[in-house]
């Protein structure tokens, strides 16, 4: 069943939501946006704090682009917290819908990613790593609109 966007919903007003970099981990992430299994996501509080970005807010709406930065969805936030990584549970780390079923695997293809060259280039900081005590937000969403293919 498909969800229709508010009329007042207009997806060109709304701030953008991006799944990890542009190419296949994405593409993962938005399908599974998109089939309902990721209803959840983390990020680090300090790519937050170089981009000078405020936090997710309960209720906040936004824009899910793909790789091609075409608009795929609208979601919603439902839930946010900041927590130490070692705070991460077993319940959020299954709702980020990317196949894990134990904290240490969940943490395990976070932290690959997190000490990827990616991430570290974009925080400015070529030895970036994480450990049990780095701050990271906890989001919740749901969709609330599918938009559809571009023409």
């Amino acid at each position: 069943m498909a969800i229709d966007p508010a009329p007042s919903m207009d997806p060109t007003l709304l701030p953008t939501t991006r799944f990890a970099f542009p190419g296949p981990l994405r593409d993962r992430l938005v399908a599974a946006v998109l089939d309902g299994s990721k209803t959840a996501t983390t990020a680090l509080l300090a790519e937050y704090e170089q981009e000078g970005e405020p936090l997710p807010s309960i209720g906040r709406h936004s824009v899910v682009v793909d790789s091609e930065d075409r608009p795929v969805a609208i979601i919603e936030v439902t839930e946010v917290r900041v927590v130490p990584l070692s705070e991460v549970d077993v319940a959020h780390a299954v709702a980020e819908g990317e196949g894990s079923t134990t904290v240490a695997e969940w943490r395990a293809d976070h932290e690959e990613f997190w000490h990827g060259e990616e991430v570290r280039r974009a925080l400015g900081d070529p030895g970036f790593t994480v450990h049990d005590a780095t701050p990271v937000v906890l989001e919740h969403f749901r969709v609330t609109a599918r938009l559809p293919a571009p023409a």
